[in-house]
């Protein structure tokens, strides 16, 4: 298998406080791996880390090695880390004085796209790959991102986020604001993407990383613990920590 993210002694700090103390971890090709740990562990922090989104705090800063494909993601300007490195969070964050259409093509017309064609088939292309597309075709420009339900606008924002064409897609906790049914919608969608993206979720939701991860990666207290295949960490794994994790006897 191929490695898409390399994770070499990876720290961080906010402020004085370290938040990650030496994380290594290589993250497959074209799979999802999930990223689990009690509340305040580092898994926030740590997948910010893979495309320098941690550096919107200015008391943050980190050290080590991301390699994302052959190149090092803190050798490169930001802008272009987060082009090849895309990201959604917890909470669905659609530019809400925007269309649908314009949520979508912005980070294209960011970078330039102004062929309205371009623009047009981009918009589609990310509308369908996040299935949205059949709910908001025939409304594109006449309705704002945030008119749409909770479980539409974080799939706007995953759309948003495909039109830039990553490499690597990054979900914090995607789903703890949704619904079962919108939540189903997105791990359905995680099981398309993955057959082309790499994804690294983070998820309080152990069931879900059993569904939809193939690797999982246990953190604690800033150190990552254990990182094996998904199927290994929930019915045999090779720290105690991670089984009182995973039995309910703390976090």
């Amino acid at each position: 298998m191929a490695t898409a993210v390399e994770v070499r002694d990876l720290k961080a700090w906010f402020g004085k406080t370290e938040a990650l103390h030496g994380i290594n971890m290589a993250v497959e090709q074209a799979h999802a791996t999930a990223v689990i740990g009690p509340s305040g562990c580092g898994k926030s922090t740590f997948i910010r880390c893979l495309n320098r989104m941690h550096e919107t705090n200015p008391d943050a800063r980190a050290e080590g090695e991301v390699k994302v494909g052959n190149a090092d993601i803190y050798d490169m300007p930001a802008v272009d880390v987060r082009r090849k490195v895309g990201m959604v969070f917890q909470k669905p964050n659609p530019f809400p004085s925007m269309s649908i259409y314009d949520n979508v093509a912005a980070g294209l017309k960011l970078n330039g796209t102004r062929n309205h064609k371009t623009l047009d088939d981009v918009v589609e292309r990310s509308l369908q790959q996040s299935a949205l597309w059949d709910e908001v075709k025939d409304v594109l420009k006449k309705k704002s991102g945030a008119s749409l339900s909770g479980g539409q606008q974080q799939r706007l924002c995953i759309a948003r986020a495909l039109a830039v064409n990553p490499e690597v897609l990054l979900m914090d906790e995607p789903c703890s604001a949704l619904d079962p049914i919108s939540t189903a919608k997105i791990e359905d969608l995680i099981f398309e993407l993955k057959q082309r993206l790499t994804i690294v979720i983070v998820t309080h939701n152990m069931q879900q990383a059993s569904r939809v991860a193939e690797f999982t990666g246990f953190f604690l207290m800033g150190n990552l613990v254990e990182f094996d295949r998904t199927e290994k960490i929930f019915t045999n794994p090779s720290d105690k920590r991670t089984e009182d994790y995973i039995t309910g006897r703390f976090g």
